[in-house]
């Protein structure tokens, strides 16, 4: 192995989930911003491949649109690309001009890749210069809870982001799981039993059970 391949093999990380987040401290179009400062509320950190671009200028525009909504849920946005921050402020104000939306999170210019790297944002299958889209949320603790990762060709889908949220923090709430394409108001999963006796109860415990291990309940208002 090359000197080259190996240093770029221990530069390059990659985060893991139910682990602190990668800390950086970094330019943004709002000023310097580090993860510490989203101690005690969600943070969705997401990249895009870059300003000034179609798909990206959607998701923008989306990601926006929620804003109100991520914000009920004590969830705040910050977005991040490997462009300057006066690309970032040009591309928001023209995204106000022509669609009319006012971009309302700040978003890191990540020139030198540093929080990139940290993220594992970069795909060099895709492309060595763009960043991919990547969602990482990050829960008030500062612990890695959800992440995805889109190619460069699809846009990414809001409502499901939303719903990836709702569905961890009522998880934290209630203490349960939630099934295959849950929405808020379906019923939850009751976490399976670690005993056989704990089994015998959950049986006779209420629950809307296929079989002692698949219950399911209605979350209590």
């Amino acid at each position: 192995m090359s000197s080259e391949i190996q240093e770029t093999a221990q530069t390059v990380s990659f985060p893991r989930l139910n682990e602190p987040a990668p800390a950086f401290e970094a330019v943004t179009t709002h000023g310097v911003i580090q993860l510490s400062d989203y101690e005690g509320s969600w943070l969705v950190l997401f990249s895009h491949p870059a300003d000034f671009t179609p798909v990206c200028t959607t998701e923008f525009v989306g990601f926006a649109e929620i804003f109100p909504e991520l914000q009920k849920m004590n969830v705040e946005l910050l977005g991040l690309s490997i462009d300057s921050v006066y690309s970032h402020i040009a591309w928001a104000r023209n995204i106000n001009e022509n669609l009319g939306v006012e971009i309302p999170f700040p978003i890191i210019a990540d020139l030198d890749k540093q929080v990139a790297t940290a993220y594992g944002m970069i795909m060099p299958g895709e492309s060595k210069v763009e960043t991919s889209r990547c969602v990482f949320v990050i829960d008030p603790e500062g612990i890695l809870r959800a992440m995805i990762y889109y190619p460069l060709t699809t846009g990414r889908n809001m409502q499901e982001i939303l719903r990836l949220i709702t569905a961890l923090q009522t998880a934290d709430e209630h203490k349960v799981a939630t099934p295959a394409n849950w929405i808020p108001g379906d019923q939850v999963i009751v976490p399976p039993p670690q005993t056989a006796e704990a089994a015998d109860e959950r049986v006779a415990a209420g629950y809307e059970c296929i079989d002692w291990y698949l219950c399911k309940k209605d979350l209590e208002v």
